[in-house]
C-alpha cells in the first residue's frame, strides 16, 4: 500500500468531510496529512515540516507530543478510561476541578464540564437562562452581545454570535438576541487611544442595558480580543466597565474565555488583566493543551445555589453529554495546569511575546499592511486595498488564501481570517521560529497584494 501523501489525500477526500471549508477547494489547494508532530512543528507523510504558526487552530499550548502530557494521558489510560458522570465521579475531574477554581478569578467554585467551546457556551446560556427562572425572574430570557463576536457553532452559540459567515445562512433557526457594537480598536478615530475609544463605546452597550436589563439574562463576550472576527482587539477598561453595570443592571456576565484563557493575552486569564470576576466563565482549547476535547464553565456558589433543592422542585440542571469530565481529558488537563505551576510560562511568553511584537510590527511598513495590533501572544496583521483610507480587499478575491499557500510551501501553517494574517504560536516556540513565521508572512503578503 501506498503511504505517500497522495495516498492519504486520495483516501481521505473519498469519504471525510473537512470543517470550515469548501471541499471543492480541495481540487486545487493541497491537503496536508500530518503523520507526526514534535514542538512547534508538525511533519506529513513525506517527511517535509510545518511550523505551527497557528496552535493548530488556537489549542496547542505546549507543542505537539509533550512528553509530560504524553506520560499523564497514558498512565491514566492504564487505569480508566471513562465512566458516567452522573452519580459517578473520578479523582482526575476531582483534582482538576480542584485546581481550575484555585487559578481561576476569585469567587469562581464551580466547574460545569462538556465536550467543546460551543458546548461551554451552550451551558453558560442555558444555565444563565435557567438561574433567572429559579429566582422567580423568567421573564429575563434574552442576551446581549457584541457585533462582530463569535461563540461557537452550535444553534445557541451560534445565536449569541455575529459572524455573518457563520450566522447568515441560519438565522431563521436561531433566538433573537441584543446586538451592541464592538469596541473593537480598529476603529477608533485618529489620534484617539484604545481606552479613549473603548470608553466612548461602552455608552453605547450601557443604553442596552438601560433598555433591557428587565428581560436580559447575560452579556456574553470574548474577553480583549475577538478571534475568529479578525482578532480584533479593545481595551480592558471595557471589562471594568462592563463588570459594574451588569452588576447594577443585575445581568449576568459571561466571559467566553475559549480562545484567549490560559496565558494566550499576557495573563493567565483576560479577566485579570481588567481584575473582574465574570458569572459564567467558558474555558476549551488550551484547557488540555491541545490533546483532547474538555470544556467547563465555572461559575459561582450562588449561581450554584439557584439550581440546589429537592428533586420535586424540578430545578436541577439536566444538561449532559456522554464524556462529561472524561478522565483521559481531564489528565491531560492536569498536567497542562502543572506545567503552569512548575514553570515560569507567563514569564517566558513576556519575552517571547515582546520579540514577536518586534518582529511583526515591522510588517506595518507595506503598502497594503493598515495595521499590526498585539494582545499577548496573540498578533494580527490587517491587509487592505488602501492603506490611507483602510479599504478592505473584497472577500471574493482570497488574499488571504495565496498567503496560506504561500507559507505552507515556506514550511509555515499561516491560515489568515479573511485579510487578517495572525500568529498564535504554542509557548515552545523559539526566537528563531518566531522569525521564520513573520518573515514567511512578509513574504505571503507581498505575493498576496502585488496584483
Amino acid at each position: 500500500m501506498r503511504t505517500d501523501n497522495a495516498a492519504y489525500v486520495e483516501r481521505d477526500l473519498a469519504h471525510v468531510w473537512h470543517p470550515c471549508t469548501q471541499m471543492k477547494d480541495h481540487e486545487h489547494v493541497p491537503l496536508i496529512p500530518i503523520r507526526r508532530g514534535e514542538g512547534a512543528w508538525l511533519e506529513d507523510f513525506e517527511g517535509k515540516r510545518y511550523l505551527d504558526a497557528i496552535s493548530s487552530w488556537w489549542v496547542n499550548l505546549f507543542g505537539h507530543a509533550h512528553p509530560r502530557i504524553n506520560a499523564a494521558v497514558r498512565a491514566q489510560l492504564e487505569r480508566l478510561e471513562q465512566v458516567i458522570l452522573a452519580g459517578f465521579t473520578h479523582e482526575p475531574v476531582i483534582r482538576l476541578s480542584e485546581a481550575l477554581t484555585a487559578v481561576a478569578p476569585a469567587g469562581l467554585t464551580r466547574c460545569f464540564y462538556a465536550d467543546n467551546g460551543s458546548s461551554a457556551v451552550e451551558v453558560a446560556v442555558k444555565m444563565s437562562f435557567h438561574y433567572w427562572r429559579n429566582v422567580g425572574r423568567g421573564a429575563k430570557r434574552r442576551f446581549i452581545t457584541l457585533s462582530n463576536s463569535y461563540h461557537g457553532e452550535t444553534l445557541g452559540a451560534l445565536a449569541v454570535g455575529n459572524v455573518d459567515l457563520y450566522k447568515d445562512i441560519y438565522k431563521p433557526l436561531l433566538m433573537d438576541v441584543i446586538t451592541v457594537p464592538s469596541p473593537d480598536c480598529y476603529e477608533r478615530e485618529p489620534g484617539e487611544s484604545w481606552a479613549e475609544h473603548t470608553r466612548r463605546k461602552f455608552a453605547l452597550m450601557e443604553a442596552a442595558l438601560a433598555r433591557h436589563a428587565h428581560e436580559t439574562a447575560a452579556v456574553i463576550l470574548e474577553p480583549l480580543v475577538q478571534c475568529a472576527g479578525g482578532m480584533r482587539m479593545y481595551d480592558p477598561v471595557y471589562l471594568t466597565l462592563l463588570r459594574e453595570a451588569c452588576d447594577r443592571h443585575e445581568v449576568h456576565l459571561i466571559a467566553d474565555e475559549i480562545a484567549v484563557g490560559f496565558g494566550r493575552t499576557g495573563t493567565m486569564f483576560a479577566c485579570e488583566q481588567a481584575g473582574i470576576r465574570p458569572d459564567l466563565m467558558c474555558l476549551s482549547k488550551g484547557l488540555t493543551a491541545g490533546y483532547l476535547p474538555l470544556s467547563a464553565v465555572l461559575t459561582s456558589e450562588p449561581v450554584y445555589a439557584a439550581f440546589y433543592d429537592e428533586y420535586v422542585k424540578l430545578n436541577a440542571f439536566l444538561h449532559s453529554h456522554s464524556f462529561t469530565g472524561n478522565p483521559l481529558a481531564c489528565s491531560a488537563a492536569l498536567a497542562c495546569l502543572e506545567i503552569f505551576r512548575s514553570e515560569d510560562v507567563l514569564g517566558r511568553n513576556r519575552a517571547l511575546s515582546a520579540h514577536l511584537g518586534e518582529r511583526a510590527r515591522t510588517l506595518q511598513d507595506h503598502p497594503h499592511v493598515a495595521e499590526v495590533r498585539q494582545r499577548g501572544m496573540i498578533v494580527a496583521a490587517e491587509l487592505v486595498r488602501d492603506k490611507a483610507t483602510r479599504e478592505p480587499y473584497p472577500w471574493q478575491q482570497r488574499r488571504g488564501l495565496t498567503l496560506y499557500r504561500h507559507a505552507l510551501a515556506r514550511g509555515v501553517l499561516l491560515r489568515p481570517v479573511g485579510n487578517v494574517v495572525y500568529f498564535m504560536p504554542p509557548y515552545v516556540v523559539t526566537p528563531e521560529e518566531i522569525d521564520l513565521m513573520v518573515e514567511v508572512a512578509r513574504e505571503g503578503i507581498e505575493l498576496a497584494t502585488c496584483a
